[in-house]
């Protein structure tokens, strides 16, 4: 039976399945290259920006990252999306692309490219660029970072995001704390598709999190909120976020 055909819950545990299958490959690759990761885990809802890309639905994550030379990584994740409107029904999202860091004493200069692929929809997919430095002072890292998706008829126009973080390690304990904010513009050539990521044109949002590790096993709990009007978008408010999983 074709996936798009099946009953709506046996269609999520389909995609749950496959997407933790999809992530358990990292091993295997780690014949080939060396500190090979990759994550599965369940969280609350899949928020980035300030807005819901999963309308306030639980999502299963899988990441990897596979090193290719000193500094420069494959990147891959997808997520369960659960046939979010935003995205025009799509299922997952699958993010794509490459990153390459530089440690030079304190100072972390990274960049990157990825695109985004939407599957089980048609013409939603974009690409974006990003670049930015950080700094780590003890325990702590301080982060900047722009990503910019250019004029795309999947987003309406262009996109700008600039952003602040800070994190920090609790001496003797196993948990991180940290703190972000950014800030989303662009112009706009169809403001349809545009409200798809600025859905209350230029906006705001921030938040506050503490995260557990402890082996391969880890947690989190992160508040995010933004200055969308809640009218004007559907699970754009504050919202606490919670997630659970583990390496491989």
């Amino acid at each position: 039976m074709p996936f798009a055909s099946l009953p709506p819950t046996k269609k999520r545990v389909a995609l749950a399945c496959a997407l933790a299958a999809w992530a358990s490959a990292g091993p295997a690759f780690a014949q080939y290259a060396d500190r090979v990761s990759a994550t599965v885990e369940i969280a609350s809802d899949e928020r980035r920006r300030g807005l819901s890309w999963s309308e306030g639905d639980p999502v299963v994550r899988a990441a990897l990252s596979v090193p290719v030379t000193e500094g420069l990584s494959l990147e891959s994740s997808a997520v369960s999306l659960w046939g979010n409107d935003r995205h025009g029904g799509a299922d997952a999202v699958v993010d794509l692309g490459a990153a390459y860091v530089r440690q030079i004493g304190g100072w972390r200069l990274s960049a990157e490219g990825r695109y985004h692929l939407f599957p089980g929809s048609s013409g939603q997919g974009y690409g974006e660029i990003g670049a930015g430095p950080g700094f780590l002072i003890g325990p702590a890292s301080i982060d900047l970072s722009g990503s910019y998706a250019p004029r795309q008829s999947a987003v309406g126009g262009d996109n700008l995001y600039l952003s602040a973080s800070a994190s920090a390690g609790v001496p003797g304990t196993p948990l991180t704390v940290s703190a972000r904010i950014g800030r989303s513009s662009g112009n706009v050539h169809n403001p349809l598709r545009a409200a798809r990521l600025r859905p209350d044109g230029a906006y705001w949002d921030y938040g506050i999190g503490v995260d557990y590790l402890k082996g391969r096993w880890f947690a989190g709990l992160r508040y995010a909120d933004s200055s969308i009007d809640a009218s004007r978008a559907r699970h754009g408010g504050a919202t606490l976020i919670g997630r659970l999983g583990f390496s491989l």
